[in-house]
């Protein structure tokens, strides 16, 4: 059984795209079949496995309007994932699908003809409530909100619950919060002890035990086109993620014969 999830959050600069990037080469490192969808026109999770974002080939553009399968988008990566690419060109298939029957729909039906050679597909969304998201969220058996501890966060957080809750009540009932993680931790931050306590306290046991802390060998690695495993493996960054691929495996709905969402 493959396991979806949308990587999400409104909020830019949360470590969606790190978690993404990373997560997957965590779960390769455990011996899991593992495909990244780039839905973000940005193309950083793109740039970030390593793969030229304007090179040659079909990218999730293409595959969105219809043009191309998922079979012909792919592209295997250095960290032994599989990818399907994003760049620019994705903000014109946004366009195009405004007007398209069921364009909230399109991802999910690409992923039911041809996602059954992985085990999780991975996909990470542009930080905005767009129609990108949109088609994310339908095609997704789980959300997993990446997400400092500070002020701000909390407060979208709020508009990506109500996003979820019109998504379960409409196209997509079997949705569920995957897990919510706290990135960019930093210990000696009192705010930020003080919002993971309240995210505690509200989501419970949906809150990951996994805290991703502030680590440079982590925001380095993009640069190199490597997730942090790559890197450094040793670095505090890639320990972190490797740990978080080992809870989720954990948790129902892992990929395994386990009913999907928490």
């Amino acid at each position: 059984m493959t396991q979806t999830l949308a990587i999400t959050n409104q909020k830019g600069g949360v470590g969606k795209t790190t978690t993404c990037v990373n997560l997957a080469a965590s779960l390769v490192r455990l011996g899991r079949r593992v495909l990244v969808i780039d839905l973000d026109p940005q193309g950083n999770a793109t740039t970030g496995s390593g793969h030229d974002k304007h090179g040659q080939g079909p990218t999730s553009c293409e595959l969105l309007l219809g043009e191309e399968t998922l079979a012909t988008c792919v592209h295997r990566v250095d960290s032994g994932f599989d990818l399907v690419p994003a760049n620019g060109d994705l903000t014109l298939a946004e366009v195009r699908l405004m007007t398209m029957e069921r364009r909230e729909f399109r991802l999910r039906e690409m992923l039911e003809a041809s996602s059954s050679d992985y085990q999780h597909v991975l996909i990470d969304c542009p930080p905005s409530l767009n129609l990108l998201t949109v088609n994310a969220l339908v095609a997704a058996d789980g959300v997993l909100i990446p997400m400092q501890c500070e002020y701000y966060a909390l407060e979208g957080l709020t508009a990506l619950m109500g996003t979820i809750e019109s998504i379960q009540r409409g196209p997509n009932p079997r949705l569920r919060i995957a897990g919510l993680l706290r990135t960019m931790f930093d210990p000696r931050n009192r705010l930020s002890g003080e919002v993971s306590d309240q995210l505690l306290g509200h989501f419970g046991e949906r809150v990951f035990r996994t805290i991703v802390p502030r680590n440079v060998r982590l925001a380095e690695a993009p640069s190199f086109g490597q997730p942090a495993l790559l890197y450094d493996a040793s670095s505090r960054g890639a320990v972190a993620y490797l740990a978080l691929a080992g809870e989720m495996l954990r948790r129902p709905g892992s990929g395994s014969s386990s009913p999907a969402g928490i």
